[in-house]
């Protein structure tokens, strides 16, 4: 009891998968040239004392060969067809077009370029222009101190400040080879990663950008040095399990900087407990997010492909290659579950095998330490590891959620406000009337997170609020990265808000997602006096075609709708207006394919 372990959730799991002899042996990214596929060296890590190094998580791999699985995946995809779409490229063949001959490393998913195999080649052939455009001064600025880290495309070291205003400042400097940036996507890479940390590191939960500089060898990202160690180390020195109090102290801060993250529109792709670092060894030291490697810069409707990640910790719909900023809070899902019970949710012995636990398998609630754990606790890590993108919380949310909220904490701006209002905003008048009713059945308690949201939009003295509250709530918050990721253009889209307002029942009604309140325990009690209100206020005599063309359905897909009108009065029975609330799913084609 108490210590940090692996659960192995039984998932069905093809002999060849466990044994084709294609398991690479795993080893610390800090002690070896091997960082997370598509990644480069972690900038911001001090070395790790032996002491720390000792890893109570049992080894799935025979005696002798380490460490624990929470530092190196197997190197396996599926041998076999899955359902499409999959990640069923060998490790190597991914890494082929980034990376040139990168060769595979242990502990994070690599993304596939969709392509054949061949491109990679060409591209590799081109010349490459490596120049960033930095400054070249970087010997006079810094002196180097020690190497904290090193991984395949170079290595981290401390380092001293010269002169200036870093004089006598100590600091963290990834340096990061040009003869590894073999491709003209790697090179993209380090462009991407400099500027989401230039633009983002305002805040106080995000390892704080310095400077840039290059050579003809390499480019010099200098960064906060955080001394603290990494979260991971934490929890295997608190014998594998914080308390919840405790826990809450970490998960808010990972929600408050994942939370900004995604309204300048950057989703980081790679949350695990060793992307979080503390500033110092004290016990309440702050925590910092660091490596934004693989992030990526997302507008507000855009879906992304590739596949990044850390097996443990990816999501399910980033397996399936359509996902957005969603993917993160499963992410953060898995670590509150290991913070809260020291172990993983997701777990095999092949890489395989943990993809079909993270698609098919359900986290363990029932063993201890969980019957004892608080409702609270457990609702909202539940609410985070839903399968189902669309059901979960987003940071903001959860930041709201029963088990943290607190009403003396602000709440943060969510991007996921805009979206919606946009959607209601371009609906027919009977989804709007079938949303008010919604909104109507919900609490006070329930409405919580949408009354932050108001207030954040600073309404006028009447309680209405137009397009320049909406425009001046994000130009507040908006950075450099919201530039870049095209945040700011959803703002088009709300332009009918020029000629009316909103006032705050309204806004309830287009701020509520039926999809998330259906990952309710009470959810038919909710759906269930939404109704009532929808009966006596918004339901119509309508007809089959009718209702499917209000929902831009072909004339074959008329029969979906057949079984949702009353014969009795031709009206929504009950049963049709939980299902118009969704609507039918038609798949986007607004999914990015990096070439």
């Amino acid at each position: 009891m108490g210590q940090c372990y692996a659960k192995n959730i039984p998932v069905a799991e093809d002999e060849a998968d466990a044994g084709d002899g294609e398991a690479a042996v795993g080893h610390d990214r800090r002690r070896s040239p091997s960082p997370a596929a598509g990644q480069r060296p972690r900038g911001t890590t001090p070395a790790r004392s032996s002491a720390a190094a000792a890893n109570p998580w049992p080894s799935p791999y025979p005696a002798g060969v380490s460490p624990s699985p929470a530092r190196s995946t197997p190197r396996r995809f599926f041998r076999r067809p899955f359902p499409p779409p999959s990640p069923a490229k060998h490790i190597k063949a991914s890494l082929a077009k980034r990376h040139g001959k990168a060769q595979a490393m242990e502990g994070t998913i690599p993304e596939e370029e969709g392509g054949g195999g061949g491109g990679g080649g060409q591209e590799v052939e081109r010349p490459l222009d490596k120049s960033f455009g930095y400054g070249r001064n970087f010997g006079a600025k810094y002196e180097i101190g020690k190497e904290m880290g090193r991984g395949h495309f170079g290595h981290t070291c401390s380092a001293r400040g010269k002169k200036g205003e870093m004089r006598g400042q100590q600091v963290a400097v990834k340096i990061i080879s040009k003869a590894k940036m073999t491709t003209a996507i790697s090179i993209e890479d380090v462009r991407r990663e400099v500027k989401i940390l230039k633009a983002l590191s305002v805040h106080t939960n995000l390892v704080k950008f310095y400077d840039a500089c290059e050579d003809a060898l390499n480019v010099y990202v200098i960064m906060e040095l955080c001394e603290g160690g990494e979260l991971l180390d934490r929890i295997l020195s608190r014998g594998g399990r914080y308390t919840e109090e405790d826990a809450k102290v970490i998960v808010v801060q990972m929600l408050s900087v994942v939370a900004f993250c995604h309204l300048q529109g950057v989703v980081h792709r790679d949350l695990k407990p060793e992307n979080f670092l503390f500033s110092t060894r004290e016990e309440n030291s702050p925590m910092k997010i660091i490596d934004f490697g693989l992030s990526d810069f997302i507008r507000p409707d855009e879906r992304l492909n590739d596949i990044v990640g850390s097996a443990y910790y990816v999501a399910p719909e980033v397996l399936h290659r359509s996902y957005s900023m969603e993917a993160d809070i499963w992410s953060i899902g898995v670590i509150t579950y290991i913070l809260l019970c020291g172990s993983r949710p997701f777990w095999a012995r092949t890489e395989s095998g943990i993809f079909r636990s993270v698609l098919r398998a359900d986290p363990n609630f029932d063993d201890v330490p969980w019957p004892s754990a608080s409702p609270e606790a457990k609702d909202f890590v539940k609410r985070l590891l839903n399968k189902d993108y669309r059901k979960r919380m987003t940071a903001a949310q959860a930041l709201t959620h029963p088990w943290l909220r607190d009403e003396q904490r602000q709440v943060p701006l969510d991007i996921l406000v805009f979206k919606l209002v946009k959607a209601y905003l371009h609906a027919t008048p009977l989804k709007r009337a079938a949303l008010k009713a919604l909104s109507k059945a919900l609490t006070e308690d329930e409405l919580f997170y949408v009354k932050w949201q108001y207030n954040l939009l600073e309404p006028n003295k009447n309680g209405w609020i137009s397009l320049e509250n909406f425009k001046k709530a994000l130009y507040v918050n908006a950075t450099e990265a919201m530039k870049e990721s095209r945040v700011l253009d959803i703002l088009n889209a709300l332009e009918p808000l020029t000629y009316r307002w909103m006032d705050f029942e309204e806004f309830c009604a287009a701020t509520i997602s039926p999809y998330q309140l259906e990952a309710l325990e009470n959810w038919e009690q909710i759906a269930g006096t939404a109704f009532e209100h929808f009966e006596l206020e918004g339901n119509r005599v309508i007809t089959v075609e009718e209702l499917a063309q209000e929902m831009n359905l072909p004339l074959a897909a008329y029969s979906i709708v057949r079984d949702w009108v009353r014969p009795a009065d031709g009206k929504l029975s009950f049963l049709g207006y939980t299902k118009f609330l969704h609507g039918v799913t038609i798949r986007s084609s607004n999914t990015r394919h990096r070439h």
